[in-house]
């Protein structure tokens, strides 16, 4: 599950940046519709939840905090 969650985020994002840059260049181009300005919300409403969910997974998946670990590991 947490694979298919990383995938969806990683794939999900790369769409919000393509949508992002490609709204810079037309407002370089021309005017755009405002409708186009809408179009990274949707990728955003989804890139939201999973990265609260993969912000989170370390701290309840058993293994100990996250802060504990990194100061193990030095």
């Amino acid at each position: 599950m947490n694979s298919v969650i990383r995938t969806i985020h990683r794939w999900t994002s790369l769409v919000f940046c393509l949508a992002v840059a490609s709204i810079f260049a037309g407002m370089a181009v021309t005017t755009l519709p405002e409708w186009s300005y809408y179009l990274p919300l949707p990728p955003l409403f989804v890139l939201i939840p999973t990265g609260i969910y993969m912000f989170f997974v370390p701290y309840f998946n058993g293994r100990g905090s996250p802060v504990s670990a990194a100061k193990g590991s030095a």
